[in-house]
């Protein structure tokens, strides 16, 4: 079997856990889960902020990598805007939100690649010193009240029917589609998550593409906070929620390989859809958040043994074949 084939069975059994999810939460309770509303908040609405997030998570782990300090990054980079988008000086907020996402991924990039510290410990680190930082700008005070005008890059429509959030996220994925698949940037991308040492005794520029990982996830996390200060309408700390794991989640469960090297933002797209559908289930069946929280971790699990499975499979697919 080879890998194409792997991936592509790998990627249409992750549409059959997300059919059999929505299936399973209709048949439980189909006035509430199967109303248009319903389906079109979820898709178009509360997705792709968790979307956003796990396509840095997944090039950071496609990479060999991971990075914790996406959600404190976008917290900080909102507030620090937040007062200029409130003014209306919205070329100040753009450049300030940009600029702290770019700053800190540079950061964790050259922590990663030039100082040499793991993606884990460098990442983890930088999201306490943003999470810190953030709580110290606001000092206990909240940001609100902005414009129609502001709020419209969420609730508006440029194109009918489909939100502008969506069809934000839908470009992004189209640009990163487009970077991880057809350039050798991607290329180089997946041979640093299948072998580190080798890519950079071929001579690939590996410390860039590092670098290239996390001051891209620095921007994703600034534009999800800008996203986030027009949809809430406040500048919240609290914004970070469950996001840090969410997007680790849609990324594993999507079908990425936690050892890097595999998947792509399509399988973000599907894990993010898989995770969204089922804490919305929960909720119209007014499951606690703290069993929410063991379903997903179960989902990851099964995901995580998914995969072992079928690489194993696989394996002897492949050994058969050379006898």
């Amino acid at each position: 079997m080879s890998v194409k084939k792997k991936n592509q069975i790998d990627l249409l059994s992750r549409f059959l856990i997300l059919a059999v999810v929505c299936v399973g939460f209709a048949l439980l309770r189909p006035e509430a889960f199967l109303s248009v509303d319903n389906i079109t908040q979820v898709v178009f609405q509360q997705t792709p902020f968790t979307i956003l997030m796990a396509f840095g998570m997944s090039l950071a782990i496609i990479s060999g990598g991971i990075d914790i300090s996406m959600s404190s990054t976008m917290v900080l980079s909102s507030y620090l805007s937040a007062s200029y988008f409130q003014q209306g000086n919205y070329f100040m907020g753009l450049v300030i939100a940009f600029g702290v996402g770019l700053g800190f991924g540079l950061f964790n990039g050259v922590l990663i690649s030039k100082v040499k510290i793991e993606p884990f410990i460098a990442t983890f680190s930088v999201d306490f010193m943003a999470l810190g930082l953030a709580y110290v700008v606001c000092n206990g005070e909240y940001v609100y009240g902005f414009s129609d005008g502001f709020r419209s890059i969420v609730n508006g429509y440029l194109i009918p029917g489909v939100p502008n959030v969506a069809l934000v996220t839908f470009l992004v994925f189209a640009v990163l589609y487009f970077l991880t698949r057809r350039t050798i940037y991607g290329r180089t991308l997946y041979s640093l998550g299948h072998n580190k040492k080798a890519t950079k005794l071929s001579g690939m520029h590996s410390d860039g593409v590092i670098i290239g990982v996390y001051v891209t996830n620095g921007l994703l996390a600034a534009l999800t906070g800008i996203l986030y200060l027009a949809r809430l309408n406040a500048a919240d700390p609290s914004i970070r929620g469950t996001l840090t794991n969410d997007s680790i989640a849609s990324a594993l469960i999507g079908g990425i390989a936690f050892c890097g090297g595999t998947g792509s933002v399509v399988n973000t797209v599907i894990g993010s859809m898989i995770i969204m559908f089922i804490r919305n289930g929960m909720n119209i069946m007014g499951v606690s958040t703290n069993w929410q929280q063991a379903v997903v971790g179960f989902v990851i699990l099964f995901a995580i043994v998914y995969e072992r499975v079928l690489n194993n499979l696989m394996a002897k697919y492949a050994g058969k074949g050379d006898k």
